[in-house]
């Protein structure tokens, strides 16, 4: 495949996609994503539960994921929901895996 002048992202663009690639490149922030594909919205205690960690880990991992733009948060009371920005980030791995692509 030829790349043309027009497909070549800047270096802000691709600075972006690395900061999301790394947000991702754990398993227990990957696995937060899924959840929250699954479901509008979840609870940090959920994440705790599932994960098995304390609330200060979970914390460092849900500010990596919102830092690049992949969940926001709201507060309610004492509790914190967070959803996806962009439920769709996970199709990205539908495509490297090969089991959904339009154009594979």
């Amino acid at each position: 495949m030829k790349t043309s002048k027009s497909n070549i992202s800047s270096p802000q663009r691709l600075t972006n996609r690395v900061k999301i690639c790394k947000a991702l490149g754990h398993p227990i922030r990957l696995g937060i994503i899924e959840m929250l594909s699954d479901e509008n919205e979840l609870c940090v205690c959920v994440f705790q539960e599932k994960y098995k960690v304390d609330y200060a880990a979970i914390s460092r991992h849900l500010q990596v994921l919102k830092n690049a733009g992949l969940v926001i948060d709201e507060k309610r009371g004492k509790n914190v929901f967070y959803r996806l920005t962009r439920p769709c980030v996970l199709d990205m791995f539908l495509c490297i895996e090969n089991q959904q692509c339009s154009q594979c």
